[in-house]
């Protein structure tokens, strides 16, 4: 008899811990929310989700610099840097062009990359006459947005990343058409002893006239 009575009473709790479970669940299913892309009759355009109020900007997006942000200012692609070319953001700049430009622009930027070695259509020589005298607008403009076969990289390099990449291709096409007068007078000197040949004279001092 008490062991009747004690298996009543497990079954009895075993209902009971059934039930209440099968409540709490069917409450944490049936919550009062919406589910992505499903309509809503509450809202007079039927749609459950909201669209975002006018003129909301998500908080670090501001991007009210035209020149910073865009390489233009009027539309037209802007000559000078947004602020000024330090030796820290050129080794940046090569160091993101190494990463994302040599593929395509090898590491002088001839065009002659490794995947274009493999089949990939050739980039322009960034040292011919047209993209050197192209305003620095230009290039950010390009590693922004693409061009021909080129994809943007806006969401692979970040705004201040691709001024630096745009410095260092300046600084680039500066190398492959330097001439011996461009280096600094004791860089002159040792590009000279080089070649065997005698240093050039040094500049005047401040308030001298030259020889």
């Amino acid at each position: 008899m008490i062991t009747e009575l004690r298996g009543r009473l497990v079954l009895a709790a075993a209902l009971a811990i059934a039930t209440l479970s099968a409540g709490c669940r069917n409450d944490m299913h049936d919550q009062p929310k919406y589910k992505g892309q499903r309509g809503s009759e509450f809202f007079a355009d039927g749609r459950s989700e909201r669209p975002l109020v006018p003129g909301t900007v998500a908080r670090g997006h501001l991007d009210d610099d035209e020149q910073l942000y865009t390489g233009k200012l009027d539309g037209q692609p802007v000559t000078t840097f947004p602020a000024p070319v330090t030796r820290a953001i050129l080794e940046r700049g090569r160091e993101r062009y190494g990463i994302y430009c040599t593929p395509c622009h090898d590491r002088v930027g001839d065009g002659n990359g490794m995947i274009v070695e493999r089949g990939y259509r050739r980039p322009p020589s960034l040292h011919i006459d047209r993209l050197r005298e192209a305003p620095v607008g230009h290039f950010f403009d390009v590693i922004t947005s693409g061009f021909g076969a080129m994809p943007d990289y806006a969401a692979q390099i970040p705004v201040e990343d691709r001024w630096a990449i745009v410095a260092y291709i300046r600084a680039l096409q500066l190398s492959q058409h330097a001439t011996l007068g461009d280096a600094p007078p004791d860089e002159q000197a040792k590009l000279a002893q080089a070649r065997g040949e005698d240093a050039p004279p040094a500049a005047p001092a401040a308030g001298e006239k030259a020889p």
